[in-house]
């Protein structure tokens, strides 16, 4: 082939023998072989390659690959999301009724996030709120048997901030204006957005309790800026109320139901889901997760899942009061848990084909490794224990990790590399050779290929059938690289009384047991003026010129002591042992 001429693109799955790889790329099992060994891997005809060490080899001969499974769809954004949407609603699939999405605007200190606490606090059912933290962004209340859902744009955020989150999801905007203060900078540049965007608005005149109350008069600001309510005319419904004493917010809510029943939002049910990233974070227990909003379809428990750069299978989802759900319908906001990492807001999740996600895990599987060894080395004195999960379900790679991920202390941690589900392949051994990292397998075994290499480049491989079996072992490992602990034991003092013989390493002295006993071959410490001067050993022990085991308190001896120190009369010496003791996890 010319260097000119582009290489041949073939197909190739996850697992190919030599003899099937070989008739891929028409060309001798020969040379497939020979290729093989030029990169250190021994396989018979009949042996199974994984797809990377398969691209490896067709490179060499010549050819590029690609997997045999569909590329991985195109990733949707907040940009292009409008238009799904926009084309769902003009399609021919069957919709069905949704909950409005609300956001709340207005100017600092005109009482958005009063209004939305008390919203939330009256009228979310007694025993739900228990659940909702500071943290959930988004939330859901029942007026009439009909669900309407909030979503809350914190106020000290940029208004650039509010279109891309709080506006680009929300169906209607409540606008709350204070009746005092009347129309503000923001509340003008709040209004210039609705209008542009042509979002169904209602006013909300807040503080309607205050003495210096003018509703009328903020009517009439907001008309100069184009608001029109129905009494004047136009079409936008205003409501007196007061967040704070929870004046007219029934009001409120049966408005927002007005103006939803009028709009009559749907949604597709029965396709995937897609959903916006409202927050994210890694919680130490839980792990990635992520707090969204679906906008249509359903999201699932165990669903394979995309968002932005990151990926993973949904393994819990959870309403805006901690409830487990197992799918989550349009409207609904969700804490999602099963990220490799958490997403980034304003990214869309949707579901993709649990191949196109096995491929995406192993194209990104260099730069994460990488970034896992770049984490490794913020932190010398701290020891860690790398691993990589191979097993026959994902349910067992996700009940393994959750066990595991309570495993280490300030010491020693334990950092996962990588996890999958199937056989322990060539590209596991690589990958943990690279690492320094030990493959664990459960229900699985090494393919023969991998195994030899694993052999050859000194990479652990244990495989288990017991998860609690697993998890000792990994404890195991991991102890063993703790130092161990050291104990001491005292067992008494000598007074000195005289120096007999002074050496070069060693002295001969002699004394009284002042406290407890001295016991032959124990180590000894110097202390002198209530200070500890110096250490060394016994040599031997003697009472009465005769050699001894020990000697008990108010008797006399005499004492080898070995070591660079010199004693002097007057000092004490104090008689104990240290012994090593192996840690456990």
């Amino acid at each position: 082939m010319s260097e000119s001429e582009p290489k041949k693109i073939v197909t190739i799955a996850e697992t190919v023998s030599v003899k099937k790889l070989s008739d891929v790329l028409h060309v001798p099992v020969s040379a497939v072989i020979t290729e093989l060994m030029k990169n250190g891997i021994i396989a018979t005809i009949n042996e199974e390659i994984d797809f990377d060490t398969a691209s490896v080899i067709a490179s060499d001969l010549g050819f590029d690959t690609k997997p045999e499974e569909a590329e991985l769809e195109g990733k949707i954004t907040l940009e292009n999301l409008p238009e799904i949407l926009a084309a769902e609603q003009s399609g021919e699939e069957p919709l069905a009724p949704r909950a409005p999405v609300v956001t709340i605007l207005g100017h600092v200190d005109h009482g958005k996030t009063t209004l939305l606490d008390t919203i939330r606090k009256t009228n979310v059912a007694v025993g739900e709120a228990g659940g909702i933290t500071q943290r959930i962004s988004a939330y859901q209340v029942k007026k009439h048997g009909k669900m309407i859902t909030f979503i809350d744009t914190p106020g000290h955020e940029a208004f650039s901030g509010m279109r891309k989150r709080g506006m680009s999801i929300a169906d209607i905007a409540i606008l709350v204006v204070s009746a005092e203060d009347g129309v503000r900078p923001q509340t003008k540049e709040v209004i210039e957005f609705i209008k542009e965007k042509k979002i169904p608005v209602i006013v909300a005149i807040n503080k309607i309790d205050k003495p210096e109350a003018k509703p009328d008069r903020v009517k009439q600001e907001l008309a100069e800026y184009g608001i029109l309510f129905e009494d004047w005319g136009g079409d936008v419904i205003c409501n007196y109320v007061s967040a704070k004493n929870n004046i007219n917010i029934d009001k409120l809510l049966d408005s927002i139901l007005l103006v939803a029943e009028v709009e009559d939002f749907r949604a597709n049910q029965k396709r995937d889901g897609l959903a916006v990233v409202l927050e994210s974070n890694l919680d130490p227990q839980k792990g990635p997760v992520a707090t969204v909003l679906i906008r249509t379809g359903t999201l699932k428990v165990g669903q394979d899942i995309i968002a932005g750069g990151t990926f993973g299978r949904i393994r819990r989802i959870e309403d805006f009061a901690g409830r487990n759900l197992a799918a989550a319908l349009p409207s609904v906001p969700a804490t999602i848990f099963g990220f490799n990492e958490p997403p980034a807001v304003n990214d869309i999740v949707q579901v993709v084909s649990s191949k196109a996600l096995a491929r995406l895990k192993s194209q990104e599987q260099g730069d994460h490794t990488s970034l896992k060894k770049i984490r490794s080395e913020e932190d010398e004195n701290v020891k860690r224990f790398r691993i990589i999960i191979k097993a026959d379900v994902q349910g067992s790679v996700e009940a393994l990790e959750q066990i595991l991920s309570g495993v280490g202390n300030e010491e020693i941690v334990l950092e996962e590399i990588s996890s999958g589900v199937g056989a322990i392949t060539e590209s596991d051994v690589k990958l943990a050779e690279s690492a320094g990292a030990m493959i664990l397998g459960f229900n699985v075994e090494p393919t023969a290929v991998a195994k030899r290499m694993a052999e050859n480049a000194h990479v652990d491989i244990e495989t288990f059938n017991i998860i609690y079996k697993l998890v000792e072992a990994v404890k195991g490992h991991m102890s063993a690289l703790l130092p161990p602990e050291t104990i001491r034991t005292d067992f008494g003092r000598l007074s000195v009384l005289a120096v007999f013989k002074t050496g070069k390493r060693d002295m001969i002295v002699g004394g009284r047991v002042s406290e407890g006993k001295i016991v032959r071959g124990s180590l000894l410490e110097i202390k002198r003026d209530d200070e500890i001067i110096g250490n060394g050993a016994m040599g031997n022990l003697q009472r009465n010129k005769e050699n001894a085991d020990e000697v008990g308190q108010g008797n006399e001896c005499g004492v080898v002591f070995d070591g660079s120190m010199k004693i002097q009369v007057g000092d004490t010496l104090i008689c104990y042992k240290e012994e090593e003791k192996r840690r456990s996890l």
